[in-house]
């Protein structure tokens, strides 16, 4: 019996999304041009957005930490209030931990 391979249902470009994604520091944000600039894409912003609504981990994949260049929090697949309390509890998080490293 032949094994079926699993396909990777993302493209390359909302894998690059992703990744760089995932280097988005706790209680950091950066903004959807951000993340299009660091792929090489600057004019992609609107891409990013999609790729990231993709996202099938939430929240092992900050997603959440990707905000509009205005500063509004934009979309989240949980929810605006979600987002914003998730950012919220990032940024008490990073303090209590620098607190704790001085």
């Amino acid at each position: 019996m032949k094994r079926r391979q699993r396909q990777n249902p993302l493209t390359g470009f909302q894998l690059r999304v992703l990744e760089e994604t995932l280097k988005i520091p706790l209680g950091e944000v950066r903004t959807y041009s951000w993340i299009a600039g660091k792929i090489g894409m600057p004019k992609a912003v609107r891409a990013v957005g999609s790729a990231l609504r993709k996202n099938p981990y939430p929240l092992l994949i900050p997603c959440h930490r990707v905000i509009k260049s205005s500063g509004d929090a934009g979309e989240y697949s949980r929810g605006r209030g979600v987002k914003r309390k998730l950012l919220e509890l990032e940024k008490r998080l990073k303090n209590i931990f620098c607190l704790n490293h001085k």
